[in-house]
């Protein structure tokens, strides 16, 4: 059994159903603060680490173990308001730009690494460096130069590597002998760092790491990043004339990348440059260093229609291929791959014969049914993913997102109840996180020999509401579907007025078997609408095929809600004469584009930090689908809101459009709104326009994510013409 600290206060649950719920979900940043994560388990299968904030409402997480040996009893391994002294949290602008990257809205530990055994834990607090013994769950801070970013133990847990000021550091975990490995070279300080990952890395690529340790602590490689070459955008506060713009290195679509190397550094000041064809694969995708083999990277050409596998000789630098890959339209990139197999083999998700499979070597290991999604831990006896259903799929499980174990002899699902699942595992302990329609949040098991030998607590707040969602399909393609009705809706109310709440394009599905998922979409449903979300061609999630087909030619992600929402029609009770779509970033940039070409659909928008001229996003992520737009600027304008002549194909009549943007967004820069809201004043289109000072893509001000579900539900009752309760 699982037994809470006593000293943690649990929320005050009668209060919270109180507040409306704009309020508590922001306050509780989406129902995510006091909800357990980033779990890591000893290879002995004896203990878990993992972070959890106090309540429902607190952002500071702490560090903390589940002794599974002991009786199934939580401990606090490191509290930040201790190690603080009661002191405010005070960030670098690097570790800001990290987190904006990570999409991280927490406080005090929001991340944390370990040695080999799991009993050391090295964390930044402050920019401050921390270890914390998890056995004897002491805590204590180095006395090192920062502002210290992303600390690692050795895997031996004797020393500890960190980022401060561009450069790569290590020190004793004694806090003795701390010293530069490498720094940036003379001249070249304000262009050069070693040891992060460079802004497409960490923003479209999932490599938030840019320095790996050796199996043995000797050694470590370490990404060398010079974005001298890349351009320069300034972000500035209108609201603070007085503050001088943030000068950011912004790889626009067909404008040069960041220049990434990598080398080997030992701890005895050796040093080796890593070397493979740079100039034909730029791209830094993955870096695996395991006992099981050689260092492993992959990269990428910038088009992304070919890659290599290669092994590093980390005494010379040199790379032998493994393997190479290519596709016509673009290779995805995968969680926990490529790794080595204890055997030796090459683990590696691949699109082969329309699927999406598993391969051991040469081997695949899964077919049809499945549709490999991460690799999560692999060991001897099998391999442990992702999946979710397969074209050859015996039922489409709609949403659903399940852990499988797999080898030579077969596969087994893992995750049983209809939900999405995801999994850490380690010394025959497996930590299964679970979060299904039944109930709020995410669950958290841990299993040994698929047992439940304990759980791990969440005190996130619960909802104050309850999604009222049919998983469907609509189309012909059988577009994975969700539709929400009003909590106290009757056949005999009528049709209603119907908003589309989708992302709708790449890497975000949306139309997942979740409860917390769907919160919002129940609210504006409660405000009198039917809410459909849709996930179209290119989300993720159903087939290589169906990601891909939006090449060149993303205005299929509108095709697909055009579709979903008239076929539906025939079966759910939408006034197709009322009809509104929202969305932010994807889902903004496909906001607007409903609003500009299918008038004759929809009646309102509101586009939340839309994309809207796809030459100002950046180089990995636009020129997967579209191309380099020095050689192909028709395939951009056709995808493009707004072009240099204006408006793209836009259709008459006008329909309103609620424009909202975050002025220190440094992703989707405000200027894609500024331009959008130029063009459709220059064609005499009225709009509205909501600039958010200080905020960036993300919303994570309490006061700001509240009214803007109040202002979104007042724009579309008065662009519909509902009445206002």
């Amino acid at each position: 059994m699982t037994t809470e600290n006593p000293g943690i206060p649990r929320p005050d649950e009668s209060q919270a159903q109180r507040l409306s719920f704009p309020r508590q979900h922001a306050r509780t940043q989406r129902f995510t603060l006091g909800a357990p994560r980033a779990f890591t388990v000893a290879p002995d299968g004896s203990r878990v680490a993992f972070l959890r904030s106090s309540d429902g409402t607190d952002r500071a997480n702490r560090l903390w173990v589940l002794d599974v040996s002991d009786g199934s009893s939580e401990r606090v391994a490191a509290d930040p308001q201790v190690l603080l002294g009661g002191a405010a949290e005070q960030l670098s602008a690097e570790e800001r730009a990290r987190r904006e990257r990570s999409r991280e809205g927490g406080a005090g530990i929001v991340g944390y690494a370990t040695d080999a055994a799991v009993e050391l834990a090295a964390f930044a607090l402050s920019g401050r460096l921390f270890t914390a013994e998890l056995r004897a769950g002491t805590a204590r801070e180095l006395p090192v130069p920062g502002p210290v970013i992303d600390p690692r133990p050795s895997p031996d847990g004797r020393h500890v590597a960190y980022v401060a000021q561009g450069a790569l550091r290590v020190t004793g975990v004694d806090g003795e002998g701390d010293r530069a490995l490498a720094e940036p070279e003379k001249g070249r300080e304000a262009t050069v760092t070693y040891g992060l990952a460079e802004f497409i890395a960490a923003e479209e690529m999932a490599r938030s790491r840019g320095f790996w340790w050796s199996p043995d602590s000797q050694r470590l490689l370490v990404a060398r990043v010079d974005d001298a070459p890349v351009q320069r955008w300034w972000i500035a506060d209108p609201a603070h004339p007085d503050r001088a713009p943030e000068q950011i290195a912004y790889p626009a679509a067909g404008t040069p990348n960041a220049d990434v190397r990598l080398c080997v550094l030992g701890l005895d000041g050796s040093r080796s440059e890593v070397a493979w064809d740079r100039a034909r694969f730029p791209y830094l995708a993955r870096v695996h260093w395991s006992a099981d083999g050689a260092p492993l990277l992959l990269v990428q050409s910038r088009d992304q229609c070919s890659q290599l596998y290669l092994a590093v000789d980390p005494d010379s630098g040199a790379t032998r291929m493994v393997h190479a890959e290519e596709d016509p339209e673009w290779l995805e990139l995968f969680p926990g791959v490529p790794c080595w197999s204890p055997s030796g083999k090459l683990v590696r998700i691949v699109d082969e014969g329309g699927a999406r499979v598993l391969a051991w070597g040469e081997r695949p290991l899964t077919g049809p049914q499945l549709h490999v999604r991460a690799v999560l831990d692999v060991t001897e006896e099998d391999i442990l993913v992702s999946a979710s259903a397969g074209a050859a799929a015996a039922a489409p499980e709609t949403g659903e997102i399940h852990v499988y174990r797999v080898n030579e002899l077969g596969v087994e699902r893992v995750s049983q109840e209809p939900g999405v699942h995801s999994a850490v595992r380690a010394g025959g302990l497996t930590v299964l996180v679970s979060a299904t329609l039944d109930r709020p949040g995410a669950q958290v098991q841990v299993l040994r020999g698929g047992k439940q030998v304990a759980t791990i607590a969440s005190h996130a707040q619960r909802p104050g509401l309850t999604p009222r969602v049919t998983l469907t399909e609509g189309g012909t393609r059988n577009i994975p579907c969700a539709v929400l009705l009003p909590t106290d809706y009757k056949e005999t109310d009528g049709p209603l007025p119907v908003l589309l709440d989708p992302y709708g394009g790449p890497h975000g599905q949306r139309v997942q078997r979740a409860h917390n998922i769907f919160l919002t979409s129940q609210w504006f449903a409660d405000q009198g609408f039917a809410v459909l979300v849709a996930d179209g061609r290119g989300t993720p999630g159903h087939s290589p095929g169906w990601e891909k087909s939006i090449k060149n030619d993303k205005t299929l992600t509108l095709e697909d809600q055009v579709d979903a929402l008239h076929s539906l029609a025939e079966r759910f009770p939408f006034d197709l004469s009322r009809v509104a779509i929202r969305g932010w970033s994807y889902g903004g940039y496909l906001a607007g584009m409903a609003a500009l070409r299918r008038p004759d659909v929809f009646h309102a928008a509101v586009v939340g930090a839309p994309v809207t001229d796809l030459r100002l996003y950046d180089t990995h992520y636009e020129e997967r689908y579209l191309g380099d737009p020095n050689r192909t600027p028709e395939t951009y304008r056709h995808n493009s809101l707004i072009w240099d002549d204006g408006l793209v194909e836009a259709a008459e009549p006008h329909r309103p459009m609620l424009i909202v943007h975050g002025l220190a967004d440094d992703n989707v820069v405000v200027a894609h709104s500024l331009r959008l809201s130029s063009a459709l004043l220059a064609a005499g289109r009225p709009h509205e326009v909501v600039p958010l000072s200080g905020v960036t893509h993300m919303t994570p001000q309490e006061q700001v994510a509240e009214n803007l579900l109040l202002i979104q539900v007042d724009f579309l009752k008065r662009s519909l013409g509902i009445p206002g309760k």
